[in-house]
């Protein structure tokens, strides 16, 4: 046996992704490069292919630098080939892009070491679409999913010099080679016979983007013995003292091997580890563990979301061939749907017990760029939390997100519930696109489905609706009729729930989201709804408190984006009321109008435009936090509240709460409050108004409840206080105050209820026809560093503020009379804690507000008394 030569010379770790086309998972390779005795076996190796890729134009040979991951439409832009889309009225001037035929190419060398090794694979995490792939002038792969990763054995392929050449064909003929096949049009156009993300052919609030290019990392992965192609660590069972978690492998090897699983429980210290004779080829493997006295994951509202951390060790001669590293939550969650007195609940329980669902519908959160910093995501989660939401949507016509993105989610307590990427269409069912969607969602699957956060797989995006409801079948014969629905019923009702029940057995399969659609009666009392009764159909914000359904998975209203993003969009300091330069940011045919109607029914309509801007903002938190109380009122006949939509792909008129540039609209600051976990909510009835405390906790509440009616001077018209119980997980009406007997000015008076930390004011006429006088606003500003502050504040802005760059200054408002919806704005970027908010009067109301600057901000201030004589 030959001596070592000389010691390690190189040690460093990173992360890949290891895939097969069954599955996919990251991991972490300890990567030591040692000169090593002739029995020693190297690990695993994945090398990033990433860096040095070039791109061009199919025929033209005009070869230039390019970004990988990225998009054609990236490069161009940052090469300036091409006008920002998301700026003016751009987005016509790049159509071109996605109608043409491009390629990118890259040179990469490999040491005589790194060619001995036995087996080589490449492996592309997404190529979006249809793309050739060419090794060395070779053909090696032919793709057709977005969606999905590939990977092809090139160990008789490779070379010490090599080149790989990739050809992206444009969409548009391939789509219409598939139409043409048909006797017949699918609704919603030939989008439907691509499986690339549905919004970039054009949605009611994004652009048309059709992005091309390799859009997820690529890389080499080498390996002698054998490697990991899937590890999935499923709770089998939980008790208060023991869970029960078995942990299923699927391994790779050259041939008949003796390899060697560790599992190490880094959180309790605990190790257990399995030797198993392995066939060559790919096998299946399961190995159980237990977690005594187990901590459970709770979303963030109502516990704990307690993360254990495992590693997984690939071992043979006792060489240490791969790591991988897995956050596991123990928990179990449940879709409870059970027919009952009026119809059908739909409700989730999360480790036994029923937990109202409080959020918002999750769309890409970009068009252009394949990849999204982390930072964005983070901040994007941290506001999901801030905002007091325990569950996310992630839409059926966007992509499956990035790893880090259900990696937060699982570490901050946020449920997901998971669209397969289907949407408002019908999609055609010939063998080869079944296929493709088969293989799609088995990788979705196994790569998802380890993490706790996710709760429900979803089928589609609204197809039954469309198909019942949105005159699809119009000008078709029967016979054409039966093939399309039973081209839906073999994705929706056999392809995907198989794949779930294979795959992901705990967790739940929903063929369409909404169940029914709002033109059948049942919406209301079965399953989840979309009630778009509210903007569609010019239905007014009441209809919200008179039709709630089990559980609401869809309802918006649009607003504007906030002065600095249309600022932004437009390419100017100031903004104008039907500017052309934005006219194209509004992607709904009528939604400018339809915020005028509205607007005009319950608010005063400004001239001004950065003041209508914030009076649309006005409107839509109104409208929805009005449905979300009515829904959080009738707990537990409802369940679950989601709305339409949380976020924004690029700089638009929209149904977010925060703009594109990360900007809180009033939505946001309202839902803030209306998601809390104990809320106080009111409704008038029969001359009565019923006082309601809604209790999210698993715990009675015990405290004061108390009213009190002023008029807007502060004048003291009524008051009663009590000690008052809220029952642990119920909404229950705890006062009644009847008004009968009261003599006020409905016009001029607010009701102000606290129940222990609770506050909820109740006005009793709509926000135009409101006395509000206008008085100043006196404003008192200090600053303190934010390493200063108390350690156990209750603002999760002085929370998230401690860094020795962070400064928070405390605002403090005060008003001699009511001030309604108080909107400050400060000269400089930074977070307010509270916005859009009611200065009741003579009491002081302090803001915090985080920025980079210790000098005070200037402050500037909107109410709605301005707009009011």
């Amino acid at each position: 046996m030959k001596l070592f030569l000389r010691q390690i010379f190189f040690i460093s770790y990173f992360e890949n992704s290891y895939f097969s086309a069954m599955g996919k998972f990251h991991c972490i390779i300890f990567l030591f490069v040692f000169a090593f005795s002739s029995c020693e076996e190297a690990p695993n190796i994945t090398h990033s292919l990433n860096g040095d890729w070039q791109f061009s134009e199919e025929g033209k040979n005009d070869w230039k630098i390019a970004q990988v991951p990225g998009t054609v439409q990236a490069d161009l832009l940052r090469l300036g080939e091409i006008p920002d889309p998301f700026l003016k009225n751009n987005e016509d001037s790049i159509q071109w892009v996605s109608e043409r035929n491009w390629q990118y190419k890259k040179h990469f060398s490999l040491s005589e070491e790194t060619l001995k090794r036995t087996k080589h694979f490449l492996n592309f995490e997404g190529l979006d679409t249809y793309a050739e792939v060419f090794l060395n002038d070779s053909l090696i792969l032919s793709t057709n999913n977005a969606f999905r990763s590939w990977e092809v054995d090139v160990s008789d392929a490779l070379k010490a010099e090599n080149e790989l050449l990739l050809i992206f064909k444009s969409p548009d003929s391939i789509e219409a080679e598939e139409a043409e096949k048909l006797a017949y049009k699918l609704p919603e156009g030939n989008r439907v016979f691509s499986r690339k993300p549905q919004y970039q052919y054009g949605w009611d609030w994004a652009p048309k983007i059709r992005t091309v290019g390799i859009w997820k990392n690529v890389s080499l992965i080498n390996y002698d013995i054998a490697r990991f192609t899937d590890i999935f660590l499923e709770t089998k069972s939980i008790t208060d003292t023991l869970a029960e978690i078995n942990a299923k492998f699927e391994i790779e090897t050259v041939k008949e091997e003796e390899i060697t699983l560790k599992i190490i429980n880094k959180t309790t210290s605990e190790t257990v580890s399995s030797t198993f004779k392995t066939k060559a080829g790919e096998s299946e493997y399961q190995m159980p563990f237990t977690i005594k006295n187990p901590k459970l994951w709770w979303t963030h509202n109502v516990g704990e979301p307690f993360l254990y951390d495992i590693q997984v060790e690939l071992i043979h001669n006792k060489n240490v061939l791969e790591t991988y590293s897995k956050k596991l939550g123990v928990r179990s969650i449940e879709l409870i749907t059970k027919k009952d007195s009026v119809g059908e609940s739909f409700y989730f329980k999360l480790n036994g017990k029923p937990v109202y669902m409080k959020g918002a519908n999750y769309v890409p959160q970009q068009m252009l760029e394949a990849k999204i910093a982390q930072d964005k995501y983070s901040t994007l989660i941290d506001d999901v939390v801030s905002a007091n939401m325990n569950m996310l949507r992630v839409w059926g016509g966007g992509v499956y997100e990035d790893d880090y993105f259900y990696q937060l989610c699982d570490a901050k307590g946020i449920l997901v519930w998971q669209d397969f990427m289907f949407a408002c269409a019908m999609y055609p069912g010939d063998a080869a696109f079944l296929e493709n969607v088969k293989q799609e969602a088995i990788e979705t699957i196994k790569q998802l489905r380890g993490h706790p956060s996710i709760s429900l797989w979803c089928g589609n995006n609204e197809n039954s609706e469309g198909w019942y409801r949105w005159g699809w079948q119009e000008g078709k014969t029967e016979e054409q009729k039966q093939e399309i629905w039973a081209n839906y019923y073999a994705v929706f009702n056999h392809i995907l729930p198989r794949a779930v029940d294979s795959l992901s057995p705990n967790i739940s399969y929903w063929e369409s989201s909404p169940k029914y659609g709002r033109g059948d009666k049942r919406y209301q009392f079965e399953g989840d709804a979309h009630d778009w009764w509210v903007w569609h159909d010019g239905y007014p914000f009441e209809h919200f408190e008179e039709n709630v359904p089990r559980f609401m998975s869809e309802f918006g209203f649009q607003s504007f984006p906030s002065v600095e993003t249309i600022e932004y969009a437009i390419g100017r300091d100031f903004v104008e009321l039907n500017d052309s330069l934005f006219a194209n940011h509004q992607k709904h045919s009528r939604g400018f109008q339809i915020i005028a109607d509205y607007m005009a029914r319950d608010f005063p309509v400004p001239q001004n435009a950065d003041d209508y801007v914030y009076m649309s903002q006005l409107l839509q938190a109104y409208g929805i936090t009005k449905g979300i109380h009515a829904q959080r009122r009738a707990k537990p006949y409802n369940m679950g509240t989601l709305y339409w939509q949380l976020n924004d792909c690029w700089p638009a008129v929209s149904w977010s709460s925060i703009d594109y540039l990360g900007n809180w609209k009033a939505l946001h600051y309202r839902a803030k409050k209306a998601f809390e976990n104990v809320l106080v909510s009111a409704e008038e009835k029969n001359d009565s108004l019923n006082i309601f405390v809604i209790n999210d906790t698993f715990e009675t509440v015990t405290d004061s409840l108390s009213l009190e009616l002023i008029d807007f001077d502060g004048k003291i018209i009524y008051e009663n206080k009590s000690l008052a119980e809220s029952i642990e997980n119920s909404s229950e009406i705890l006062y009644s105050l009847p008004l009968e007997s009261l003599n006020f000015d409905k016009a001029f008076s607010v009701l102000k209820v606290n129940f222990g930390q609770s506050e909820y004011l109740y006005y009793f006429n709509k926000p135009k026809d409101l006395k509000l006088k206008n008085p100043e606003i006196e404003v008192d500003c200090q600053v303190e560093r934010s390493r200063d502050l108390p350690k156990n504040s209750k603002s999760k802005v002085l929370d998230s503020a401690r860094t020795d760059t962070d400064y928070v200054f405390a605002i403090t408002l005060s008003s001699k009379t009511l001030q309604k919806n108080v909107f400050l704005m400060a000269d400089k970027k930074g977070k307010f804690e509270d916005n859009f908010f009611d200065l009741l009067p003579n009491e002081n109301k302090t803001i915090f507000f985080s920025t980079e600057r210790k000098i005070a901000p200037k402050l500037s201030i909107k109410t709605l008394n301005q707009f009011i004589n």
